[in-house]
């Protein structure tokens, strides 16, 4: 298998990069194994995404962009099933509704003006008893990042205590 658009480009730049992103999604089939129906928002390439649907009954993987999407298909395997979506979560909430949702380094690409719409979104595509592990960058964490690797994109990082404050109200348990 090929590695994605995303994944080749971090193994080009920074090799060790790749490890830290393969053990994030490590950590959340572990946090998510056993769930049935479980979308992946922000899948990027999806190149990682077999770990999780290795553990869960059916994983869907989602992006705003087609061009990822594409790419994702374009290495789709009978052994790893999966769905694919193309979705803007700022714009509406899925059709269905989800055991699970997980989205890894996306929210800190969210403007802060689309926040909330985002987040209220989200909410609505999970299913009451469901769950949700958001991962991002910590506002603390850019300043140890050399400023020719910080990502341009990243328009909303918070701080654990405002980021924590932020999802207190709009998930139970954070």
């Amino acid at each position: 298998t090929k590695l994605g658009l995303m994944m080749n480009a971090v193994w080009e730049r920074d090799p060790k990069r790749l490890a830290f992103v393969l053990s994030r999604f490590k950590f959340v089939s572990k946090m998510l194994e056993g769930k049935q129906n479980v979308l992946e928002i922000g899948c990027g390439d999806a190149f990682a995404s077999r770990i999780v649907a290795q553990t869960v009954g059916n994983l869907t993987v989602s992006d705003f962009d087609p061009m990822f999407i594409d790419d994702a298909r374009s290495r789709e395997d009978e052994l790893w099933p999966m769905d694919y979506l193309i979705h803007d979560l700022t714009q509406k909430s899925f059709k269905n509704t989800y055991d699970a949702i997980y989205l890894m380094d996306v929210f800190e690409h969210i403007e802060k003006s689309k926040e909330n719409k985002f987040l209220k979104n989200l909410v609505s595509s999970i299913k009451n008893d469901g769950c949700a592990i958001i991962g991002m960058p910590s506002l603390e964490s850019q300043k140890n990042i050399p400023p020719e690797k910080q990502d341009p994109g990243h328009v909303n990082c918070k701080s654990g205590q405002d980021f924590k404050k932020l999802m207190i109200s709009y998930f139970d348990n954070v």
